[in-house]
């Protein structure tokens, strides 16, 4: 069942130390800590405005399970009364990897949460070693088999572009990723954000972050990698807000980033249909795809339409609600049906 989120904002609470690109109080637009009376208000608010019974109450922005044992056993009150007495279909957190144990385990378990995010970022230790990650991967494949063991539903995070990670690097993260087999995925392309250690290495022009078209390229293979494997990508890009777009230094950051990913994904994929079918110089060739997928197959402002002409294709684009979204099928103009060209 998909579910959707009522999130609660700890920045940076229970994290040990600062990560080379950390500042969870500027990506999560948030200053100080809320208090548990604040959480359950959030949470009886929103409880009067939707059916929660779909939601999950989530505590974002830190690591959950390593915060003051004090703070931590209020806000595990207030989880167990969300679902209660509100009926929240369950609760999740997101956390360090070396923060997960039997015991933290079984106390979540008792207080109603139903999924735990791992922060992972990379699996390889010299790059967690490198921007201060302070866990090892071994760290990361314990605590999914432990999370996985109390059934727990399983998110796994990681980051593209961190100072010494190569694009095989990355590409090895995810195949750990697909051999641990999560519930889902989240992948965030590195960001340099303002007072960050990934600010003084690159202003000293230590570090060099990806180009948004590089990283397009590569986080479209992951995605693609992915959903073959049948594990959902639930966030492709960190969620766009009026504070990070202000704050980015530098780094590939679009507020439509994954759709440039998907939009790659079927630039490559038509490509390698038509170089297959030699169809390039036999007039009009048309793509029919799901109204859904009509403006992601044109590629922002047309750009997969210009792609394909400067390949020699003259193509057109139609919408057909019997092709299953994301999907495409390649015609040649005379079997041209239920049209509705751009």
């Amino acid at each position: 069942m998909s579910r959707g989120n009522v999130a609660v904002f700890i920045p940076h609470n229970g994290c040990p130390h600062q990560c080379s690109f950390c500042d969870q109080r500027r990506i999560t637009g948030r200053q100080k800590q809320p208090s548990p009376e604040e959480v359950w208000e959030l949470a009886q608010k929103a409880a009067s405005q939707q059916d929660v019974s779909r939601c999950e109450l989530a505590f974002f922005g830190g690591s959950f399970t390593a915060i003051d044992r004090e703070y931590f056993g209020s806000l595990l009150q207030v989880a167990k009364r969300a679902r209660e007495e509100l009926g929240f279909a369950g609760v999740r957190c997101s956390t360090r990897p070396d923060a997960i144990d039997r015991e933290r385990l079984m106390l979540l378990k008792e207080h109603g949460f139903t999924t735990i995010e791992l922060g992972a970022q990379c699996m390889n230790d010299a790059v967690l070693l490198q921007n201060g990650r302070d866990h090892t991967v071994q760290d990361v494949e314990n605590s999914s088999i432990l999370v996985k063991e109390f059934g727990f539903s399983l998110g796994l995070q990681m980051m593209t572009g961190l100072p010494g990670a190569t694009e095989e690097i990355d590409r090895n993260t995810a195949a750990a990723f697909v051999a641990i087999n999560p519930d889902f995925v989240r992948i965030y392309p590195t960001l340099v954000l303002p007072g960050t250690q990934l600010e003084a290495w690159f202003l000293e022009g230590s570090y060099h972050p990806q180009k948004l078209c590089k990283a397009v390229e590569l986080c479209s293979d992951l995605l693609l990698l992915f959903q073959n494997a049948g594990i959902p990508v639930i966030r492709l890009g960190l969620h766009d807000t009026p504070e990070l777009k202000e704050q980015v230094v530098a780094g590939p950051y679009h507020p439509a980033f994954r759709q440039l990913c998907e939009s790659r994904i079927f630039l490559k994929g038509i490509l390698a249909e038509l170089a297959e079918s030699g169809q390039k110089g036999e007039g009009e060739i048309l793509i029919a795809v799901h109204p859904s997928s009509f403006s992601t197959a044109l590629g922002q402002k047309k750009t997969n339409m210009e792609a394909l002409r400067q390949r020699g294709y003259a193509v057109r684009f139609l919408q057909d609600p019997e092709i299953l979204p994301g999907k495409w099928e390649i015609r040649a103009a005379i079997n041209e049906r239920r049209k509705s060209p751009c």
